[in-house]
């Protein structure tokens, strides 16, 4: 495929501009990559085995020969019911720019670019057939389809169909259902932070626990109430609110409708030591005039204000953090809203923090996407990206283009938007930590912009809250339970309110009225779901991580997660795969069963950390839980948000999306840390193996040097023993002789005598004439007789009288069990304990005295 040509110097009309898509005609790349040449392939996907396909994933419709004009790399397209696939057409790989879940699509369009004709050429070139997706993960791609084909209608009407099914049962999560990742009910979750809350951690909560009515435990100043237990109060609280303990449950019913759509004030946070509170509420119903009053909503947050701890009868301070600008504030008292009086609630200041509503948070991202896509290294149109080929040209080389590019950021308003978030969310955690007050913090309806604060500001507070289980809580907590509207803010593409109510009309579930973006509640028609879909569409949520995000990057050691993570967590949010985030309410989620129909989010990321353990993407690899223990108190010149690298250039600069991840860096180094240690630990575990193993050796060495040594030992007394014997024999007059089978002979040169036919035991004769001691015996002497006549005066018969030291006068032996052998009559002590006779003194055995 050749290389595009060169960009003009200046840019032609953009694929963003819908209205005159039909008849947009450029000049650029697109004559290289003739894309119309190529042929489709010659057999169907479907009939090969996708074995990248998830569980219940179908595939609706294909489409061949289709070329991803950002990075102009052609292949195969393929509508399932869950996303958008774009295959390589060599390689047969996903290319992951081209391949989208569905409910991360935001719209997608049909446009016309017709190529201009070179000079002397027929007008009748054909016309690129495009299709144009945007994305809400900040990606904007198109797709160029064969001309004179019904590719791009297949799939186009795919997508309508898929993206905006009937039913919210049609959805991919209700398709695939729990799988592996099987969900716990959310409200046994939400019991048990509420317990952590109170000091009460040894409970655990359980379906048992909510259904009769026992988790109403409470303490010191706070209790659980389950006045809402049937969400008939406030259908987008949850079942089980934190309030006062001096405040019944019949006053908490009248402060509710002073409050717009009954959210009354009620406690989020609490200090555990202090006692000061995080509350939250909708705006209250002063009126036009702003007169009108409520004496248990003034009761009931007078009690959020309790005693400061050491200080006798002094009574903390409230702020009342109002998100709104002040004058959008005001223009609600037209419609009965409006905001509260100071001198209306005891000891109490009114805080303005004029953050925007979510119609400018909307359309503030969209430019920040198309900021993306004009100045990014692949463009959606193929030709607007300056950097898109390594070419320094940014727009015809002038200083002017890059000046307008860092303009074009700023006119976003993006990165003003999270700063103002950020700014409100650490005053309001200085406010807590540093003067121990309480802070109600509310906008309009008091789920959107007060949510982010709530939430934002007890992540600066708590610890917990920046770990893997505290992060689940806080948001299960402040964002699903106190009723968010995800499927409005994100777009979820089915009107489940209405739904709903077709469902209890055949009886299935009971009434839920729908939400408006403002006023009561009410019926709306199907036909006109989508359009409110698309004006009540706001990326509040995603702020809100952007804001994490921030966070994260200013105190690198305070949270267990990466940056990775968030990135994964939001991905799943926006890709509906699961059903945490489906509905507006704790309350349709429960009617729609989502906990047990759909697979569970948080039970997905968790199978994924898992599987590698510490090591894992998810993990910060700085987490330090000792550095940063206490809240976070970020001073104002620190809140300089940035763009996020891995979540916003991602898709437009994926190279430099990876540039700054120093975090990827040490989690190789701690995994080659890791296997080092590993290896460091098999060495050692060998080594001492070998050291066991010397240690057995050494022991057995020692017991052979201890047998050799007992061996040696014998073997002298054994050699001083053949001396004695020798020495006795010889003294006889023998000549004694040694074989080399160790038996010895005595020869008996002079003096031969008759050896007698019977011998006394435990000696014993053999045919030879030999005399051998018996086997038993310690020493087995073998005596030959050379001369068989008997010779008188044999000296041999006074051997026993004249030799033997044991032998008394009185021809008694002093050592009777010797075992001396016999000769005759005579006794030879040749059995006696030589050892003992070699020592003896020469005086002793001879020349006693009479």
């Amino acid at each position: 495929m050749a290389a595009p040509k060169p960009r003009s110097s200046a840019r032609t009309t953009s694929l963003r501009d819908t209205e005159e898509s039909e008849k947009l005609e450029a000049t650029s790349s697109w004559d290289a990559i003739e894309w119309f040449k190529i042929e489709p392939v010659s057999r169907s996907v479907s009939h090969v085995k996708l074995d990248f396909l998830l569980e219940a994933e179908e595939v609706i419709v294909e489409g061949y020969g289709v070329v991803l004009v950002n990075t102009d790399e052609a292949g195969t397209l393929i509508v399932t019911n869950f996303r958008l696939i774009f295959l390589s057409e060599g390689t047969r790989n996903i290319i992951a720019l081209g391949t989208m879940p569905l409910a991360t699509i935001e719209k997608f369009t049909k446009t016309v670019v017709r190529v201009q004709s070179a000079p002397r050429q027929s007008d009748k070139t054909p016309s690129r057939r495009l299709l144009q997706v945007i994305g809400k993960d900040m990606r904007i791609i198109v797709f160029a389809f064969r001309p004179r084909t019904k590719q791009r209608r297949a799939v186009f009407d795919a997508l309508l169909r898929c993206t905006k099914p009937s039913s919210l049962w049609d959805l991919y999560a209700f398709v695939c259902g729990p799988s592996k990742f099987n969900n716990t009910d959310p409200k046994v979750r939400l019991l048990n932070e509420y317990f952590r809350l109170l000091g009460k951690g040894s409970y655990r909560a359980s379906m048992s626990m909510i259904e009769s009515g026992s988790f109403l435990l409470s303490n010191d100043m706070w209790r659980i109430s389950s006045i809402n237990s049937n969400y008939n109060m406030c259908q987008s609280y949850p079942f089980a609110l934190i309030v006062p303990g001096g405040i019944s449950d019949e006053e908490v019913i009248q402060a509710s409708t002073f409050r717009a759509r009954c959210r009354l004030p009620v406690v989020s946070w609490c200090h555990p030591g202090t006692g000061a509170v995080l509350a939250r509420s909708s705006q209250p119903l002063v009126g036009l005039m702003m007169n009108m009053r409520s004496n248990t909503d003034e009761k009931l947050v007078a009690a959020l204000c309790s005693q400061l701890s050491g200080l006798r009868g002094e009574r903390r301070k409230l702020y009342i953090a109002d998100a709104r600008p002040r004058k959008n504030a005001l223009a609600n008292g037209a419609m009965g809203g409006g905001s509260e009086s100071s001198s209306n609630y005891f000891q109490s200041e009114i805080v303005f923090f004029g953050i925007d509503n979510i119609h400018a948070m909307r359309d503030s991202l969209a430019r920040l996407r198309d900021y993306l896509d004009t100045y990014g290294a692949s463009s959606s149109d193929g030709m607007s990206s300056f950097l898109r080929h390594g070419g320094w040209t940014w727009g015809g080389g002038n200083l002017s283009s890059m000046s307008a590019s860092v303009s074009t950021l700023g006119d976003s308003g993006w990165l003003i938007h999270v700063q103002n978030v950020l700014a409100g969310s650490a005053w309001i955690a200085a406010r807590v930590a540093l003067e121990s007050a309480s802070v109600l913090i509310h906008c309009s309806d008091g789920w959107d912009r007060t949510t982010q604060l709530v939430s934002l500001a007890s992540l600066l507070l708590d610890p917990y809250y920046r770990t893997f289980t505290g992060f689940q809580a806080l948001i299960e907590k402040d964002w699903l339970a106190f009723g968010h509207p995800f499927s409005d803010r994100i777009g979820v593409p089915t009107n489940v309110s209405f739904e709903l109510s077709r469902q209890s009309s055949a009886g299935s579930f009971p009434s839920s009225p729908m939400r408006q973006s403002s006023g009561s509640f009410a019926s709306q028609a199907p036909s006109s779901s989508h359009a409110q879909n698309l004006n009540n569409y706001s990326p509040i949520f995603l702020q809100w991580i952007d804001c994490v995000s921030q966070l994260l990057r200013m105190y690198p050691f305070a949270f267990e997660f990466s940056s990775g993570f968030l990135v994964d967590f939001l991905d799943c949010v926006l890709s509906c795969r699961f059903g945490n985030f489906f509905c507006n309410s704790e309350k349709e989620r429960q009617q729609c069963s989502v906990s047990e129909a759909c697979g569970c989010l948080w039970a997905y990321l968790a199978d994924l950390r898992a599987s590698e353990g510490s090591s894992h993407v998810h993990y910060n690899p700085f987490y330090d839980p000792l550095k940063h223990d206490g809240p976070l108190l970020p001073p104002a010149a620190a809140l300089a948000p940035t763009l996020w690298p891995q979540f916003h250039l991602r898709w437009a600069c994926p190279s430099e999306a990876q540039a700054g991840e120093l975090d990827g860096q040490c989690r190789k180094m701690a995994i080659k840390f890791s296997e080092l240690q590993k290896a460091k630990e098999v060495a050692e575990w060998k080594a001492k193996e070998v050291t066991v193993a010397m240690e057995s050796l050494s022991a057995d060495l020692q017991h052979e040097k201890q047998l050799s040594s007992s061996a040696m030992n014998l073997a002298k007394r054994a050699s001083k023993e053949s001396e004695a014997i020798k020495r006795a024999v010889q003294s006889l007059g023998c000549k004694v002789h040694f074989s080399s089978t160790g038996d010895c002979t005595v020869g008996l040169e002079s003096y031969p005598v008759d050896i007698p036919q019977k011998y006394a035991s435990p000696s014993k004769r053999v045919s030879d004439g030999t005399v051998q001691l018996d086997e038993k015996s310690d020493l087995s002497v073998s005596i030959t007789v050379m001369a068989e006549d008997a010779v008188p005066g044999n000296p041999i018969g006074g051997v026993c009288e004249n030799l033997c030291p044991l032998r008394t006068r009185d021809g008694v032996c002093r050592w009777p069990d010797a075992g001396c052998a016999q000769l005759g009559s005579q006794f030879l002590g040749l059995k006696a304990n030589f050892e003992a006779f070699d020592k003896l003194s020469i005086y002793d055995g001879y020349f006693q005295s009479e």
